[in-house]
């Protein structure tokens, strides 16, 4: 992590810490939407792990950041 930028590396390239963040709410919305529309118990599971990633991408943006 660059201390000056606050940018954290990721693969190589190069993101803001919130950002990750908003991907694993953004990819739980849609994966809990997939589950609404298999419907039944496997869709019920399924949404119920978007739901999870939803909440735990809103929970990571409140994290906060380590300074060294």
């Amino acid at each position: 992590m660059d201390e000056r930028s606050g940018i954290i590396t990721l693969g190589g390239g190069f993101m803001k810490g919130n950002t990750t963040s908003w991907v694993v709410a953004c990819v739980g919305a849609v994966v809990a939407g997939v589950g609404t529309m298999v419907g039944g118990t496997l869709g019920a599971g399924i949404t119920g792990f978007g739901l999870a990633h939803i909440v735990l991408g809103i929970l990571d943006m409140f994290r906060p950041t380590v300074r060294q």
